[in-house]
């Protein structure tokens, strides 16, 4: 791929973020360097610096579009190599407040794919990029700066061969456990304003065998939590032939791990659905579970000084409640907004990354929030507006049982193609009052 000459970019982290943004930075450098400290699998499988990648992931609609055009032909590839194309309206059954919203053919596309397959393939176009080189083993432990401080010269490395790595723009991709706030301490550079989400989310995710009568062959189930039931659950027709099967509580509820214990879970559940699958599926390995605190959003959007050739995305940026499947699209998103920034030109790119990153992130960030704070048990700012929205999407979430167009556009938001405001569009108005009428 041709670049237009702007030197040399390092990528700390080969996670889908870094990745992604190797992937916008080729266009537009010379050399891109990714460095990951990790060893990296020769194929689709687990790794150690990942390990949510056992969990179950979704890749969104919006994200799989964005994927598509970073990297044409990829969901073909993931498609051809055992991934399931779903309708998320008729293919899949979802369930608000305990009822299913209406089914109808959607026009929307999900890919049913583990993280380990989809970043599989991601690494392996990144990888054959002539300008792209992938350094596993090789862990970036601080900056290197130059003009008083003010400008990125670099990262150090914990190398022998290379222990600092000269560098015109530094990406951290590194996940939520980055060390960006460090460096930028370390070099003086005030740490931003932070949002912070207290979920408490607990889940537990197998891999059971598929069967085409399971689920009464649809290829998806997810039972939203609600306010007085703060669990869920999901299940996705995978590659390989399996259901990967999560079970998920906020506020501290935690899934057991055992055979006996994930059934009672499942059983608690508004409907049956899930507990019926899990009694009529073969298990194939153990169960994992995985522990998520909080949500957290640092606002360096907001920062009037930045650290000119340093970059903040991925989680290390904003991380997202789980059980939403946000995380991969919107790493998506932030290396599209880059490759076009970088297009345009390179000075002063973290006021304005930051600056464009920070729409996608809000209209994420708010439906995840904004979902969140359904429960009075999570902490949390609520306004008399937003009291009387929540009375509102309360009554759409039950018009949604019943009408067709308000599931779909219910599901174009939450794939991310659509903003919140469709669901209070004036044509949307009369119909929640009449659905959520004939639904009661």
């Amino acid at each position: 791929m041709d670049s237009t000459g702007n030197g040399h970019a390092v990528v700390v982290g080969a996670s889908m973020a870094g990745l992604l943004a190797a992937r916008a930075l080729s266009e537009t450098y010379e050399r891109v360097t990714v460095l990951e400290r990790d060893s990296l699998p020769t194929g689709p499988a687990p790794r150690r610096g990942v390990p949510q990648s056992r969990q179950l992931h979704v890749l969104l609609s919006r994200g799989a579009e964005v994927l598509d055009e970073l990297l044409p032909g990829l969901t073909d590839d993931l498609v051809a190599d055992g991934a399931i194309r779903l309708d998320p309206q008729i293919d899949t059954t979802y369930y608000l407040d305990g009822r299913a919203i209406a089914p109808a053919p959607s026009g929307m596309t999900v890919l049913g794919a583990s993280r380990p397959l989809v970043e599989h393939h991601v690494r392996q176009r990144v990888e054959r990029l002539s300008n792209v080189a992938i350094r596993p083993g090789v862990d970036a432990v601080g900056l290197l700066t130059g003009r008083g401080g003010a400008a990125v010269t670099g990262v150090r490395t914990n190398s022998s061969d290379a222990p600092e790595l000269a560098a015109d723009l530094v990406v951290n991709a590194a996940g939520r456990g980055a060390r960006a706030l460090t460096w930028l301490r370390d070099v003086g550079v005030t740490e931003p304003d932070r949002s912070r989400v207290e979920v408490e989310v607990v889940y537990v995710t197998r891999n059971y065998r598929w069967e085409p009568n399971h689920l009464d062959g649809r290829h998806g189930l997810l039972i939203v939590p609600m306010p007085g039931t703060p669990r869920g659950g999901a299940a996705v027709h995978m590659e390989g032939d399996r259901w990967t099967v999560a079970l998920f509580g906020l506020i501290g509820d935690t899934p057991p791990v055992d055979d006996e214990g994930m059934l009672a879970f499942a059983d608690s559940l508004p409907v049956n659905d899930l507990a019926k699958l899990l009694r009529e599926a073969e298990p194939l390995d153990d169960p994992v579970q995985m522990r998520y605190p909080a949500s957290e959003r640092w606002h360096f959007e907001k920062q009037r000084r930045h650290l000119d050739g340093f970059l903040v995305v991925g989680d290390a940026l904003c991380s997202f409640n789980p059980t939403y499947g946000q995380g991969m699209s919107v790493a998506a998103m932030e290396a599209l907004i880059l490759r076009d920034l970088t297009r345009a030109r390179t000075a002063a790119l973290p006021a304005r990354f930051y600056s464009a990153a920070a729409k996608a992130i809000d209209a994420a960030w708010t439906l995840s929030v904004g979902s969140d704070l359904r429960f009075p048990e999570i902490d949390g700012r609520r306004t008399a507006l937003d009291r009387t929205l929540a009375s509102y999407l309360d009554r759409y979430r039950l018009a949604a049982t019943v009408d067709p167009t308000l599931a779909r556009t219910f599901l174009r938001v939450a794939q991310m193609l659509a903003p919140a405001s469709a669901m209070v569009a004036p044509g949307h108005l009369i119909r929640v009052f009449r659905g959520s009428r004939r639904a009661r």
